[in-house]
């Protein structure tokens, strides 16, 4: 699986540096695809990260073999 940043992520990541590019893989493949609810073509992974049981949220965008990352965030 390829990840891209956006521009908002890169920034973000200074501050989410225990959000690693496997927990944000993990997310999108163990989770169903949902719609965002406010941007059109952006879909939401959520899924609870083993070994800690935190739930991890994933903002992102799918560009053919790519996945654009716009933001992730602990939901706990």
């Amino acid at each position: 699986m390829e990840l891209a940043y956006s521009e908002h992520w890169k920034r973000k990541l200074k501050y989410r540096k225990d959000i690693t590019d496997y927990m944000i893989e993990y997310a999108i493949i163990n989770s169903n695809e949902l719609k965002d609810k406010y941007w059109e073509d952006a879909l939401n992974a959520i899924s609870r990260i083993p070994p800690s049981g935190r739930i991890l949220k994933v903002i992102y965008k799918r560009e053919k073999s790519k996945y654009k990352i716009i933001s992730a965030f602990w939901l706990d």
